[in-house]
């Protein structure tokens, strides 16, 4: 009862604010369990609300002018074994500026279609889409998931669901995972659409694959989808061997094939852990060059501490090591808050990381120094993070500072950056 009167006071608020309500793809694993009824189907969803301000050469943190924000809410049901081993599920996600446009902000930091853009005459302030919708069946030790889902980075890391904004992204795919062989997951996936985590369209657009930078010439969409043949073995104890490939059929010029190959190999200890990847976007067009890159980092916990030191190095080939789903995330080790587009590409990059728990949650600061580019430009960022758990673990809050600068005029995308400053605030309540 209380459940059913929660819904209905969120519900009715996102329709107050101006729209219909959309579910959307969960951004974190929910602490508190899915409710289960009689019939077999569990429910659940988040509440989600998100702000953050950037300052530039000519506006100041806070200034209504670079400042964004969304309140989102997402449910979802799942039945496993709806009809003779058939299961279904669905996730709706809804997005609204909650009445902080245009005053407060000047945008969505996320939207569903909203449309929210000063530019725009008719300002929609509510919109909603669906982000999952999936049909699974299992037989044996194999499992099949058929539909739009989530990909998690672990097994599928150039084409994977970022937790980021204010909720997943995620993917149009048939998805076959076999667990036979001990200790040893068997991955099968044919990729073929995604909407992204951010943009004008955001989570109601789903969109082609796009394995080259939009900068790189001869780029084309891969209209026939990106299949991925993913291992992990586990048979060693604290030892994770992960091996992907993908292939794309005519994705450059809509005539040449693109191939990614990724490894990674990670060990954990009760007090360190250590780990490698590495691997290469191969293109078969006269004129492109392949992609190669690898990172490796050491970690250690020690009590209430850790630390963790990390490098990467992605050499000058035509294309970005990144999210082919999205263009803006890395499956680097070196991923920080802010600087993908300075080691995804052409780019050696140092990261250390220091986190302490106290005043009931988690401390984190992190530091980042990359050379970049032909002229090998630097780029620093530093991370300042809290992160806490409230409400017996029903609700996550989040509060983050980042500091940016670059001794160029512009970034890889063509950005301009210099000694700019971030605050970012959210909360969510996972029910």
């Amino acid at each position: 009862m209380k459940k059913a009167l929660l819904l209905s006071v969120v519900a009715s608020t996102m329709i107050m604010a101006g729209g219909n309500i959309t579910p959307a793809p969960v951004p974190a694993p929910a602490p508190v369990p899915a409710v289960e009824d009689a019939s077999g189907w569990e429910f659940g969803g988040q509440g989600v609300l998100y702000y953050q301000t950037r300052d530039n050469m000519a506006m100041d943190l806070f200034d209504s002018e670079v400042s964004k924000a969304a309140a989102g809410i997402q449910l979802r049901a799942e039945n496993k074994d709806l009809l003779g081993g058939f299961g279904v599920g669905f996730e709706i996600s809804g997005i609204s500026d909650f009445y902080l446009y245009d005053g407060v902000v000047s945008g969505l930091v996320q939207n569903a279609g909203n449309g929210l853009d000063p530019r725009d005459s008719d300002v929609v302030n509510s919109s909603a889409a669906f982000t999952q919708a999936y049909l699974t069946y299992g037989i044996g030790n194999t499992s099949i998931k058929v539909g739009r889902q989530n990909l998690p980075k672990a097994l599928s890391p150039f084409a994977f669901s970022e937790g980021w904004n204010v909720f997943k992204n995620s993917f149009e795919a048939a998805l076959v995972v076999n667990t036979d062989i001990p200790d040893t997951a068997l991955v099968g996936a044919y990729v073929w659409r995604s909407n992204s985590s951010l943009g004008a369209a955001g989570l109601n657009a789903f969109t082609d694959l796009s394995v080259l930078d939009v900068a790189a010439p001869g780029v084309a969409v891969a209209d026939n989808g990106v299949f991925m043949l993913t291992a992990q073995n586990k048979s060693v104890d604290g030892l994770t061997l992960t091996g992907t490939y993908y292939y794309a059929s005519e994705m450059v010029n809509k005539t040449d094939d693109v191939s990614i190959i990724w490894g990674d190999a990670a060990y954990a200890a009760d007090t360190f852990n250590v780990a490698v990847q590495g691997g290469s976007v191969l293109l078969d067009t006269t004129g492109l060059e392949d992609t190669t890159a690898f990172g490796a980092k050491i970690g250690a916990k020690l009590g209430m501490f850790t630390a963790t030191v990390a490098y990467s190095s992605v050499d000058d080939g035509t294309t970005a090591i990144e999210n082919i789903g999205t263009n803006v995330k890395t499956p680097l080790y070196t991923q920080l808050i802010l600087n993908q587009n300075f080691i995804k590409h052409d780019s050696d990059t140092f990261v250390v990381k220091a986190g302490v728990k106290a005043l009931g949650g988690n401390f984190g600061a992190a530091y980042n120094y990359s050379e970049f580019g032909a002229a090998d430009n630097e780029y620093t960022e530093f991370d300042l993070t809290y992160k806490t758990k409230v409400f017996a673990d029903t609700t996550t809050l989040f509060v983050g500072y980042v500091y940016t600068d670059i001794d160029a005029d512009k970034d890889l995308d063509g950005h301009d950056i210099d000694g700019q400053n971030l605050v970012r605030v959210w909360g969510r309540y996972n029910f």
